[in-house]
């Protein structure tokens, strides 16, 4: 008796207390996705390849996104460089044309990385785009551009910021001559007042991309970013739109697709990513070089068939493929990435339908052949030259064909126990035939139906 009645008043004590409780949790567990964001999940899972760019006024140094807080400059000497920031070479319209030639299908745009810099015409702070030498709204023409062209139109967005004094600061930009004067309130303010601005004045925004939580990562007191509020914003401003966080965790209730950093899901060679894996539609973002916006003294390019391969290993994930391009401070785009980009439209225009609106597969050999599929054929990616043969591969009755996709060639193969097993595939490489020719950069796939 006593113990009911303990419990009792401990219940009427919970219940009173609800109101008080964090907006985050109960906005957490009751979220529910619209409509109209599924069926954007789905079209987003559909085409697999988007391109990053990383464009700010840290360009003009040619060190990289993270040079404020690398080199610790001071944040009010850094911001003076948005007084020479003319990029007379950006084109929106030529910058879409490339990427859609490369086989694109979206495109996600810093509009605010952690120096602070917006790029669009923001009423929330004088640091913005506005006001520099080139004063026109970055954004604004993107978005038209991205809209014309029927292209994805997706936003990055920092949580954290190395500028402002009422961001509380973390474990990075801790050099850059702020005072510490952290007023959270004013902070979140100030971030759904400028998120309000990007759902509100450019049409359409497909995702929302949120980067910087992890600047918090080893607080002793856990930090609360207040997602459920910030996302229900969104949610309510555009239900479509689709919100990711690269927060290096498993996905909170209200994100809408899962981000993994400079990894295909499930192998965190990086170190970024080894959180597990929802069943949300995934995303791997990588570089095609070593840092994400432009510095002039990284030329490690990686190879078309290394980026090939990549997106390749990526869709047999069931994941998109968010490839980085880090535009010069004029505003043009690197030859080398253009190339690249040129050549991965050549692949994809002759293997895409292995590519888009395609699932993941459990079965795969290593690196060296893995497989997608659609409701029609399964496809295997042979992703070395050196791949002789394709064996074991499960199946639930005996295939029709085996083709190369790019040419219909038909070839041999045998099918006991449930196994597809295919050999001599070698020599698909050596001729001076079109197939060849058109497998001799990069991945070769065989279509089975």
């Amino acid at each position: 008796m006593k113990n009911t009645s303990f419990n009792f008043f401990r219940l009427l004590a919970l219940f009173l207390l609800l109101p008080l409780l964090p907006v985050r949790t109960v906005a957490q567990e009751t979220y529910v996705p619209s409509p109209e964001n599924l069926e954007a999940r789905k079209l987003f899972a559909e085409r697999r390849f988007g391109i990053f760019i990383h464009w700010g006024i840290y360009s003009l140094f040619a060190q990289g996104e993270w040079f404020m807080t690398n080199a610790n400059i001071n944040c009010r000497e850094y911001a003076k460089a948005a007084q020479a920031f003319y990029p007379h070479r950006f084109n929106a319209e030529q910058w879409i044309a490339a990427f859609r030639d490369a086989g694109a299908k979206y495109v996600c745009f810093t509009s605010r990385h952690h120096d602070g810099f917006s790029m669009w015409k923001t009423d929330c702070s004088d640091y913005h785009i506005g006001n520099t030498p080139y004063g026109k709204d970055i954004i604004a023409r993107l978005a038209d551009a991205c809209h014309e062209a029927d292209m994805g139109f997706h936003l990055y967005y920092s949580h954290l910021d190395w500028t402002r004094e009422d961001y509380p600061i973390g474990r990075t930009g801790r050099g850059t001559g702020r005072k510490g004067q952290a007023d959270w309130n004013s902070y979140f303010r100030f971030m759904n007042n400028q998120l309000t601005e990007l759902l509100t004045r450019y049409g359409k925004v497909d995702a929302i991309w949120f980067d910087g939580m992890w600047d918090h990562d080893r607080d002793s007191v856990p930090f609360d970013w207040q997602l459920a509020q910030q996302y229900s914003l969104i949610h309510r401003l555009q239900p479509a739109c689709l919100i990711g966080n690269n927060h290096h965790l498993t996905p909170f209730p209200g994100e809408d697709i899962q981000l993994f950093e400079r990894d295909v899901p499930g192998e965190n060679k990086a170190g970024l990513s080894g959180q597990e894996i929802s069943r949300l539609p995934l995303e791997t973002c990588q570089t095609m070089n070593g840092m994400w916006g432009y510095k002039v003294s990284d030329t490690n390019y990686k190879s078309s068939a290394q980026l090939i391969r990549l997106l390749a290993r990526t869709a047999a994930k069931g994941a998109n493929l968010l490839l980085n391009v880090g535009p010069q401070p004029d505003g043009s785009l690197p030859e080398t990435a253009l190339s690249r980009l040129k050549e991965m439209g050549e692949w994809l225009r002759a293997n895409g339908e292995a590519i888009y609106a395609t699932e993941g597969c459990d079965w795969a050999a290593g690196d060296t052949v893995v497989c997608t599929k659609n409701a029609d054929a399964l496809f295997i990616h042979l992703l070395s030259e050196n791949v002789d043969a394709v064996t074991g591969i499960p199946l639930a009755k005996k295939p029709k064909s085996v083709t190369v996709l790019t040419s219909g060639e038909k070839l041999p193969f045998t099918f006991k126990n449930g196994t597809l097993n295919i050999t001599n595939l070698r020599s698909l490489r050596r001729g001076d035939n079109d197939t060849s020719r058109a497998a001799s950069c990069a991945d070769l796939v065989l279509k089975v139906r």
